[in-house]
């Protein structure tokens, strides 16, 4: 999606006040509110909710799209050629929303949660070429908290040349990110009080935070959303900025998708830790030539007593597949899927064998009380994670129910329904990542 950024750490190390630390407890969570659901600016309620999983499918390969385009993966097909079915998808196409505030008074942004992505941009006035925004856009002259960064600054030298230059006066550090469809954004690198919605209800205010203020954007963005919050790996991502205040600890609670709640919850510092009794973990690879993605290493998924290799991906180095919260569907190779949907279709009893309305699914059942699913694992590196129906099967309407798998040669993503109703945390510092079953409708 983006260039590659690389801030030196040190400088964003003491950006988060000790006293915000004290005030919190070392941890607080926030809510994150799924795009389709009745809370979310992108919720349509014209659309069946066929179409509304169909078309979250579609955003899934989409992301492929973007991933594929920052990892510099060689595809068969341009990811900007019209003749591509997901060509329409917009880039902006992350699967959660956070409300959030900039500046002092604060400003409200609904902006997309975003694991995939490193930086936090919105677009702001003046506007040089910005796409239609159905809400106000931020102006940095109405905040007495915002300052742009010099170009002789620490936090600018330490960004790569390709993720930043300097204004034409040479006074203003400036960001660039470029999406895989062709959609940018561009603008002034500055430092500002972001603001996050607790769920205490008390505000949680992160000063002088990193972002980019957006001056330049234009392509495929839904005028229904104000920017991006990046909870990426990598240095510029809210994540590591909050660095060692959170003890470098994040993890989520994603509700299923027929859930009567519509909001997940995500945690950090000390409200991230997971324990207690039927915790997993395995490790969380990282890459430092690619430190926006979370990568793990599947080594198998059993479905009954059959057992499949996972090759996965080339990429991450050890690590086989990349583990995201905005990708609705995991994605693995065609020849894994074929015997993974095999041994699905083989092993399923009951139910009667049906299509997909949208015409994007390949395993599909209307379900009744005689369907039984069989018993379904992820096998990752020292964690056997046991799925239950709802990760392994995703609804498309009253009648229907589909395997929430997909085939993708480009790049293999553990989805956000096979991570439904598990809490996911992630210890950075001692590189892991745990699943623990959870009720996410209680969190």
């Amino acid at each position: 999606m983006s260039f590659p950024i690389t801030l030196a750490l040190a400088t964003f190390c003491c950006i988060i006040m000790s006293a915000f630390v004290d005030a919190q407890s070392g941890g607080f969570s926030i809510n994150l509110v799924h795009r389709d659901s009745e809370g979310s600016p992108f919720y349509n309620p014209k659309e069946t909710p066929a179409r509304r999983v169909g078309n979250a499918g579609r955003r899934s390969i989409g992301r492929v799209h973007r991933f594929s385009h920052m990892l510099h993966l060689n595809s068969s097909r341009s990811i900007s050629d019209p003749s591509d079915p997901d060509a329409r998808l917009t880039a902006n196409n992350g699967e959660y929303l956070v409300n959030i505030s900039l500046g002092t008074p604060p400003f409200p942004i609904v902006a997309i949660a975003d694991t995939g992505s490193d930086i936090i941009w919105t677009q702001c006035k003046p506007c040089t070429d910005c796409y239609k925004q159905d809400a106000p856009l931020f102006d940095p002259k109405s905040s007495s908290s915002y300052r742009t960064v010099s170009c002789s600054s620490n936090a600018c030298n330490s960004l790569q040349s390709e993720g930043s230059s300097c204004s034409s006066d040479g006074s203003v550090c400036e960001y660039q990110v470029s999406y895989g469809d062709q959609s940018h954004t561009q603008g002034d690198v500055a430092a500002e009080t972001l603001t996050l919605e607790s769920k205490t209800g008390n505000p949680v205010a992160l000063p002088k935070t990193v972002i980019g203020c957006g001056h330049d954007n234009a392509g495929t963005f839904s005028p229904k959303g104000s920017g991006i919050v990046g909870l990426g790996g990598g240095p510029a991502s809210l994540v590591s900025q909050l660095g060692s205040s959170i003890g470098g600890k994040f993890s989520y609670c994603m509700v299923p998708y027929a859930a009567a709640k519509p909001t997940s919850t995500m945690n950090f510092g000390t409200n991230a830790v997971v324990s207690g009794n039927g915790v997993l973990s395995t490790p969380l690879i990282s890459d430092p030539s690619q430190p926006t993605f979370y990568f793990l290493q599947l080594e198998a998924v059993s479905v009954g007593s059959k057992k499949i290799a996972f090759q996965g991906s080339s990429i991450g180095g050890s690590g086989n597949i990349i583990i995201d919260s905005g990708t609705t569907l995991t994605l693995v190779p065609t020849d894994f899927f074929s015997q993974l949907s095999d041994a699905v279709e083989t092993q399923v009893t009951g139910g009667t064998k049906t299509s997909d309305p949208e015409g994007f699914f390949s395993l599909c059942y209307v379900p009744d009380s005689s369907l039984k699913l069989p018993p379904v694992t992820a096998h990752f590196k020292g964690a056997d994670v046991v799925l239950t129906s709802d990760n392994i099967f995703i609804q498309v309407n009253d009648k229907v129910v589909c395997l929430a798998f997909y085939a993708n040669d480009q790049l293999s993503i553990y989805g956000n329904v096979a991570q439904q109703n598990f809490l996911i945390g992630y210890d950075l510092p001692k590189q892991t990542l745990s699943f623990k079953p959870t009720d996410c409708t209680n969190t």
